[in-house]
């Protein structure tokens, strides 16, 4: 259950400008995790900005995007960011098998190479927060500068996200 009450569209003193905001880059919708967000009009301003630049404004392929995203939600327990990303990750490429497959990636025969090595670096930062040199030269046989930064903020951003949501209770929508 929440730990906080939702905050509405029109719940008294809530910035609509900024509502609005949320609503376009949602597609007109808020989520629960938005109407917790919302608690905040600063913290959800700049939520909006920078999770909509990781998101839609990078370079790094959006199936490597949503697997590690996937992969964060698994590691750190976080349901409702794994069912918010799994229709995107299905969108973006991967299958259903591999989306059923991330949380024993390593045994599984569903993934290439570089998809192997981009989980392994997203397990480092999320495990150990520390990455190895021999798992940063794996990915970075891959991934040009650009994607690289870009991967390693989506690892931090949807680790955020996963600790924000869990620690607040957010809900599955229904």
């Amino acid at each position: 259950m929440a730990r906080l009450p939702h905050v509405e569209a029109d719940t008294p003193g809530v910035d609509a400008d900024l509502v609005r905001a949320v609503q376009q880059r949602r597609g007109g919708e808020l989520l629960n995790l938005d109407r917790m967000l919302l608690h905040s009009a600063a913290v959800a301003r700049g939520w909006n900005g920078y999770m909509g630049a990781i998101r839609t404004g990078c370079a790094l392929a959006g199936d490597l995007r949503e697997l590690v995203i996937l992969q964060v939600a698994v590691l750190n327990r976080a349901p409702y960011e794994f069912a918010q990303h799994a229709p995107v990750a299905l969108a973006e490429g991967l299958t259903q098998a591999q989306i059923d497959a991330v949380a024993d990636w390593r045994n599984s025969a569903l993934f290439d190479e570089r998809e192997r090595d981009v989980l392994a670096y997203g397990e480092a930062m999320t495990l150990q927060v520390q990455v190895d040199e021999a798992t940063f030269a794996a990915v970075r046989r891959h991934l040009s500068d650009r994607e690289l930064v870009e991967l390693t903020a989506t690892v931090a951003s949807y680790n955020m996200v996963s600790r924000f949501i869990e620690a607040l209770g957010v809900q599955i929508e229904t």
